[in-house]
């Protein structure tokens, strides 16, 4: 046998697949699932007992999503399977779109319950684009008021409006319970184990779309971070093979070249990445040698390959300020509060992170943070305040563009909502707000699919809104869909805020009566400070308050401050939340254990010198 023959024997035993579904759907469970029943952690009993094995981050555990894109592999007879676990949320949509490019199959896990949902028709749509084999996968069986018989004519429903193709029509599919640990091909079949599904998965997805022969070719997929070996760029290995110490060039996206040589390949065991010395066509793996790679460019063997199809990432629509904390209570939570601390933390974030975009600017204690959703930048805010940063953060802002004629274009998303019929009227007068074009409408049983043109602006604070209306029950998605003319002013928040004026612990007796201004966010006993938001007030414009006034005892008899005061339950926000809900000359001041709203110029009389108005910031070329 040749070594061509020899490596497209190989080839022909890898299966490349990817989970895609909706939030909630239990695709992260059936990886779980998949790697414990072939035998992955035989060795290590320890991550048997552990759930949901591929949301590694505590956030994803917590919220749980899928918030990165990560590998894994397992063996089933003679066959190696990679995975890849997306995520289901709208903002990390650009995951989804990346991995697309090096696999071959899907898996869509769908709810026996729930159905097809939203962000089911985004990555589904992204699958059936890139031409991969779905295998559908109906979850939760064991569910009360499953009924997977329904479930399965909508998904082919869902099938049929993307204008999938005849082969992919004739899916194939599976009913399972991941919680469980069984899969079966017909409802009435007993079965105690996922066999059916390796089955499948083995019989139904193609080997890979790839060549063997001399030399290589890799298409970077997604990125990681070594403090030994600097960058690791992960993808499929599109043609010949690739060993450790070889010359290798990195084609980039500007069609500039660089060379170097292949100082590492990573295989995917389980969820462990082992070190290995060489790879074939169709695998998966990570090289290192490349600092400056990027997503979607090329490492080959030599300038006589030329570069695979560069696939572009979305581009960042939403900016926020990133500022040292220099409030009163500065550096009483956390140790990690200098400006050297937070521009370092960015910098480490963006070698993994390539949606997001950082810079400097004329203020050396604020940098700017670009990304495509607020959820995404508050995921980071999240993970800095659980190291121990302090850090403000400003409301988000839409990135502008400018047109061929300096005129300003802003990011309009393609918005895909799902809502219950009785919320269709309200969530209809809410995207007219915030001036959302309707393009599309689709009434399926008692649930109405809503497809929409909005500007930017308008998401900011729109999913609060949705799962208010709806009582959780309306569900949404959006992606990039182009810069375009502006659509004029989008109201904001129509409270003002009630500020404090003073400094130390509030009191009960205070609060009481500035409950009568409006709502508070803080309780009895709390620090404030002189420019720091203590509640919102019921009219439009912000109001000075106190906070930390004292009752003034006038005899003995008096009992003092907070007997019998009755005081309303305080507003209190997420993260995701605050970050919406501040206005433009205010920061969500985040500890490690504190969340504040404050204005960004604390003193009252400066506050009132600098006018609040509407800026447009532009994307950087």
């Amino acid at each position: 046998m040749t070594d061509v023959d020899l490596e497209s024997d190989i080839m022909q035993h890898i299966r490349n697949i990817a989970i895609i579904a909706h939030v909630d759907h239990g695709k992260t469970t059936l990886v779980d699932c998949l790697l414990k029943q072939s035998g992955t952690f035989r060795a290590n009993q320890a991550e048997t007992q552990v759930e949901r094995l591929m949301d590694s981050m505590d956030l994803e555990r917590e919220k749980g999503i899928t918030i990165r894109a990560k590998n894994a592999a397992f063996k089933y007879k003679n066959y190696h399977v990679n995975i890849v676990d997306t995520p289901g949320h709208a903002d990390f949509g650009g995951e989804v779109e990346r991995i697309m490019n090096m696999i071959d199959g899907v898996l869509l896990v769908v709810d026996s319950a729930e159905g097809p949902q939203a962000q089911t028709r985004f990555v589904l749509r992204k699958a059936l684009e890139a031409g991969a084999k779905p295998i559908v996968v109906i979850n939760k069986i064991d569910r009360e008021n499953a009924n997977p018989k329904k479930v399965l004519d909508q998904v082919f429903e869902l099938f049929m409006s993307l204008n999938a193709t005849d082969e992919q029509l004739d899916f194939p599919f599976i009913y399972c319970s991941a919680k469980e640990g069984y899969a079966k091909v017909e409802l009435e079949h007993a079965s105690g184990t996922m066999e059916p599904l390796f089955e499948a998965i083995v019989k139904h997805i193609p080997p890979p779309r790839a060549h063997a022969g001399e030399g290589f070719q890799l298409l970077v997929a997604n990125l990681d971070y070594s403090d030994y070996l600097g960058r690791i760029a992960f993808g499929k290995i599109y043609e010949g093979k690739v060993k450790v110490g070889e010359p290798a060039i990195c084609r980039h996206g500007d069609g500039k070249i660089t060379k170097g040589k292949i100082t590492a390949i990573y295989h995917f065991e389980g969820m462990k990445r082992i070190e290995v010395q060489e790879a074939h066509a169709g695998d998966i793996v990570g090289l290192t040698g490349f600092e400056d790679v990027f997503i979607g460019e090329t490492i080959c063997d030599s300038e006589a390959r030329p570069a695979l199809p560069y696939i572009p990432i979305d581009p960042p629509t939403i900016q926020m300020e990133f500022a040292v904390n220099d409030g009163p209570l500065a550096g009483q939570d956390g140790k990690l509060v200098t400006a050297r601390h937070i521009w370092d933390r960015l910098v480490k974030e963006t070698r993994t992170n390539v949606a997001l975009r950082i810079a400097q600017t004329s203020d050396p204690k604020v940098f700017a943070v670009s990304g495509r959703g607020e959820m995404q930048i508050a995921i980071l805010v999240e993970q800095m305040r659980r190291e121990g940063y302090e850090v403000l953060v400003s409301r988000p802002e839409v990135l502008w563009k400018k047109g061929p004629n300096g005129e300003p274009l802003e990011p309009i998303e393609k918005l895909f909502v799902e809502v219950p019929n009785e919320n269709l009227g309200t969530i209809m007068e809410n995207l007219s707000n915030r001036k959302a074009q309707i393009v599309n409408m689709n009434h399926v049983g008692a649930v109405v699919s809503v497809e929409a043109l909005i500007p930017m602006r308008g998401l900011i604070g729109f999913e609060t809104d949705l799962v208010n209306s709806t009582k959780g029950m309306g569900v949404m998605s959006h992606l990039f869909h182009e810069y375009g003319p502006d659509r004029g002013e989008i109201a904001a928040r129509k409270n003002g805020s009630l500020v404090s004026m003073d400094n130390g612990d509030a009191t009960s007796y205070a609060l009481n009566m500035i409950q009568e201004r409006g709502r508070l966010m803080i309780e009895p006993g709390d620090s404030v400070y002189v420019g720091m938001i203590v509640g919102e007030n019921a009219r439009e414009n912000d109001i000075p308050v106190n906070p930390v006034k004292e009752k003034k005892l006038t005899n003995m008899r008096s009992q003092g401050d907070g007997k019998g005061i009755q005081l309303n339950a305080p507003l209190k926000l997420s993260l995701e939340r605050a970050l919406e809900y501040i206005d433009v000359d205010e920061y969500v001041e985040a500890t490690p254990k504190n969340l504040r709203l404050r204005k960004k110029i604390l003193d009252e009389n400066q506050r009132k010198r600098a006018e609040k108005s509407r800026s447009i910031r532009f994307l950087e070329s």
